[in-house]
């Protein structure tokens, strides 16, 4: 038998980091079942509602998560009385959740009065404060601290969390234009991960007899690569091409492309590079002849600009290619 049946955990989380997760994690360990409740007002930078939901459900899916998301609920601000709080608190137990709980856990002085308040909005119904590392020793960190600079304290965030501060590179342009060559050296100055281009293994793996359906898989298989690495990567993830390759290799192949694969395309990037077809042509094997990069070159230019999203372009040397990321990145 665990100390309590139920177990309630309220906070920003904004960003949710380790000693939230100390925090969460206690209460699971004393109860039986754990409520997290999650809102604020006004939402803090990088950290809305959604992706506070994300967060928790990726961190904590055993536990029962309320996230209050701005756009539906009328929501006190985060300064408002703390009373004003604490009932809130025990509304959304009882008109959400059907539910009372028995032990509300914080790291903080108020606690006890958060408790106390409870215990009068259940009608009597006891609730126990319990208190977690309110010193911050176990896990020296606030979310303000990590707010302001969220990659210097990376650390104290789960790979789940930090990836959502990871922002993604995505390099198009058409064959033998460099996209590869610089995502590895952009990706080896800057420390961090890059996502090769998987349509071009499977090219080589089927000696370039690509079917319709491996249109679909290339898309997926791509995105799955990127999710992956974005978990292991730092600051920023590197991209060599997008769904949006494939969809222009789907449609010359075979002049349609599944619906998948368009929804897929659709997927945005933090930055995107165009590459230049100012470079030497070179023919591994696999390419189609030098023209057909200056079509591909067009349709880019052509689709970009119809699905307005901003691109840089990228020409001239490798050098010259990392000088003008690393000046748009910073």
């Amino acid at each position: 038998m665990k100390q309590f049946r139920t177990g309630l955990v309220v906070g920003k989380f904004s960003p949710l980091h380790l000693g939230h997760e100390l925090l969460i994690r206690r209460a699971m360990t004393a109860c039986e079942e754990t409520v997290i409740i999650s809102y604020s007002e006004s939402e803090l930078p990088g950290c809305d509602s959604r992706r506070r939901e994300q967060w928790l459900r990726a961190r904590f899916p055993e536990a029962i998560l309320l996230v209050l998301h701005n756009d539906q609920h009328a929501l006190p601000h985060n300064d408002a009385d703390e009373l004003i709080h604490r009932r809130l608190m025990g509304w959304a137990c009882t008109h959400f959740l059907n539910r009372s709980v028995d032990a509300v856990f914080t790291s903080e002085d108020y606690g006890d009065g958060f408790a106390a308040e409870l215990t009068r909005y259940f009608g009597g119904h006891p609730v126990q404060h319990v208190q977690v590392d309110q010193a911050r020793k176990a896990v020296p960190i606030s979310g303000t601290r990590i707010r302001n600079d969220p990659h210097a304290h990376r650390s104290f965030l789960s790979a789940e969390v930090y990836a959502s501060f990871v922002q993604t590179v995505c390099f198009l342009g058409g064959e033998s234009s460099g996209k590869s060559t610089v995502a590895e050296a952009i990706a080896a100055r800057m420390e961090t991960a890059w996502v090769a281009e998987y349509g071009r293994e499977l090219w080589i793996e089927k000696d370039g007899h690509l079917e319709y359906e491996d249109m679909r898989q290339i898309a997926v298989v791509q995105q799955q690569r990127e999710d992956a690495l974005r978990l292991k990567a730092f600051r920023y993830l590197f991209c060599d091409t997008s769904a949006l390759t494939t969809l222009f290799y789907s449609r010359e192949m075979f002049g349609k492309a599944d619906a998948e694969l368009e929804q897929r395309a659709e997927r945005r990037y933090d930055h995107v590079f165009l590459c230049a077809p100012d470079i030497d042509f070179i023919q591994d094997g696999t390419r189609r002849e030098a023209s057909f990069r200056l079509q591909q070159h067009a349709w880019y230019l052509a689709e970009l600009q119809r699905r307005r999203i901003p691109y840089i372009l990228l020409s001239g040397s490798v050098e010259q290619r990392i000088a003008t990321l690393l000046s748009h990145l910073g």
